[in-house]
This record gives structure tokens, C-alpha cells and sequence, in this order.
């Protein structure tokens, strides 16, 4: 099975075609694209040279089938993606606003995406899997919830490390379920990814420092902070340290984020180190705004060692 796997959404993307363009207005839109966070992270992890997995289900349509070819080429192993005939692929619709900011409409809950639960989870899946990588935007079911929760007492059982990258929205701290849910995933997480946000939101405090020390304290073993065209911020018990943005003229930032934690993940995989592991990362997720399309930016480690300083 794979050293790095993963769980959630695999779905299409269809973006508008202007900026400044509404869902309320008659537009023109492009697409489909593959797309899905936890699609995207599994899809840059294997392209970086690790064997990655995703546990997920599409539905037994052209959406389903344009995901699964893409992941297949590019060297994700497919074998534990189910195919549903009974839902469809999920569609995420996306508009970019002038300021930089998106707004969504998705076709996700009742998606074949949907169907995952917790007997989509095999121990032996995880006899070998060095990495297990949760997403907060791949909660949204109380299957996947179960899901979720059974590979975490798995790797626990064979010392797989956690990642987690929350992902997330504010609002989502507003239902108490899913609040405490993100807290007991980072309670047995190895490794945080968030955003500035993120980190400040489920850690309830402004304080980087005093939150980073938290985590650390708590066994964290890397503390990883994505601020987009204002660099990264790397910890661990033994260092801290800032990797500058990659100057880079921005087509789509849809899959940044995600294509950064699939290339930290993988280059650890592969025995890279922390920092170096980081500076590849930033570089990864900033190639990967470069092209439109939430994979289209997706690249290889040679690619990335071309513009890492």
C-alpha cells in the first residue's frame, strides 16, 4: 500500500471565466477541472516521487472518470477510490472577486463523495503508511467523521504520523460537534499545517509564540504556517524559522495550500529535511497559483529544485 494516504472530496471545479464575475449574473464559466483539497494534496504528494492514496468514492460519470485518469497519470495509486452508480460526482462552482477573494457554491452532501465511511478503512491499508493526512474541509459527514476517527486509532496502533491542515472556515467553530472534532484531531496530530487564521482560531489566542510553545509541549512534532504572498513560517523544538514567498504573477490560487501540504509531506517521505522539506513546499505552493486549474499548477521535485533558492 502507499507510505502517504489521505481521505475525502474528489470532485470537479468550475470556475467563472472573469474576475469581478457573480453566480447571481449570467457569465461565461470554464471547466471541469480536477479538483477536491484532499484530491489536490494526494495528486502533488505522488508527482513528488512518494507512493500517495486517497480514500474516496466518484460517481460513475465523466467527472468521475476525468478525476480518476488524472490521479492514475500522475501516479496516485486509485486502488482504494470506489465507484458509485447510485451518486454523482461532486461539482464545486467558484468566482474570484477583485480583491483576491472567491466566493463557492458546491454540490457536495449529497455527493458520491459522501458515501465514505468508516468501513472504507482497513487496518492493513496502514501496516505500511509512514503519513495520514486529514483535511477540516473533508469532515462534513458523520461518516467521514467515523472514518476519520477509526484511521486515527489505526495509526496510532502503527505509528503512523498525523497531519492535519484544517482548511476551514470560521463558521465551522460556531457547531460544537465539529469544534470538538477539529480539537481532538489536533490533539493527536505530529504535524499542524494551518493558516495565520487557523492557528488563532483553534488555539483561541492571538499569540503566535504562545501558541506554537502549546503545541509543541503538546508533541507536535512540526508546525508548519501557510500565509500565502507572505511566506512560511516553520517550527519544531529544535528551530524556527521564515521562508520568504516566491515572487510569482497569480492565474489561481484554488489548491495552494493543499499542493504545499502534499510536497512537505512527500519530501519528508522521501528523507528531505525539515527545512529543506519547507522551502520546497513554499516553492511547490507558489507554481502552483501560476496556472488555472486546481492540479494544472501541480509540479515535480525537479520542477520545484529549478526555482528554490
Amino acid at each position: 500500500m502507499a507510505d502517504i494516504l489521505t481521505i475525502g472530496e474528489i470532485l470537479v471545479e468550475v470556475m467563472a471565466k472573469k474576475v469581478g464575475q457573480t453566480f447571481d449574473e449570467t457569465g461565461e464559466f470554464i471547466g471541469p477541472f480536477p479538483s477536491g483539497a484532499p484530491a489536490i494534496f494526494t495528486d502533488q504528494a505522488a508527482k513528488i516521487g512518494s507512493t500517495a492514496g486517497i480514500y474516496s468514492t466518484i460517481g460513475t460519470d465523466a467527472f468521475g472518470e476525468l478525476n480518476y485518469r488524472k490521479l492514475e497519470e500522475d501516479g496516485v495509486d486509485v486502488s482504494i477510490i470506489k465507484k458509485s452508480s447510485q451518486k454523482t460526482t461532486g461539482v464545486a462552482f467558484v468566482t474570484y472577486k477583485e480583491d483576491g477573494d472567491r466566493d463557492f457554491i458546491y454540490h457536495i452532501h449529497d455527493s458520491a463523495c459522501a458515501l465514505i465511511g468508516p468501513d472504507d478503512i482497513k487496518k492493513e491499508d496502514f501496516l505500511e503508511c509512514k503519513y495520514f493526512h486529514i483535511m477540516g474541509t473533508s469532515l462534513f459527514t458523520e461518516g467521514l467523521r467515523a472514518a476519520v476517527k477509526k484511521a486515527i486509532g489505526f495509526c496510532k496502533e502503527t505509528g503512523t504520523k498525523i497531519s492535519f491542515d484544517p482548511n476551514m472556515r470560521k463558521e465551522l467553530l460556531k457547531d460544537p460537534v465539529m469544534k470538538e472534532f477539529l480539537e481532538y484531531i489536533l490533539s493527536h496530530c505530529d504535524i499542524f499545517l494551518p493558516g495565520g487564521d487557523e492557528l488563532k482560531l483553534l488555539l483561541g489566542t492571538n499569540d503566535e509564540e504562545k501558541a506554537v510553545a502549546s503545541l509543541l509541549e503538546q508533541g507536535v512534532q512540526y508546525i508548519i504556517i501557510k500565509n500565502g504572498s507572505k511566506g512560511t513560517r516553520a517550527y519544531s523544538k529544535d528551530t524556527a524559522f521564515k521562508v520568504e514567498p516566491l515572487k510569482v504573477v497569480e492565474v489561481d490560487p484554488t489548491g495552494a495550500g493543499d499542493c504545499f501540504a502534499g510536497t512537505f509531506i512527500s519530501c519528508l517521505n522521501k528523507g528531505i529535511s525539515f527545512r529543506q522539506s519547507v522551502m520546497y513546499a513554499n516553492t511547490a505552493g507558489a507554481l502552483a497559483v501560476t496556472k488555472r486549474g486546481p492540479m494544472e499548477g501541480n509540479t515535480s521535485l525537479e520542477e520545484i529544485k529549478g526555482f528554490t533558492k
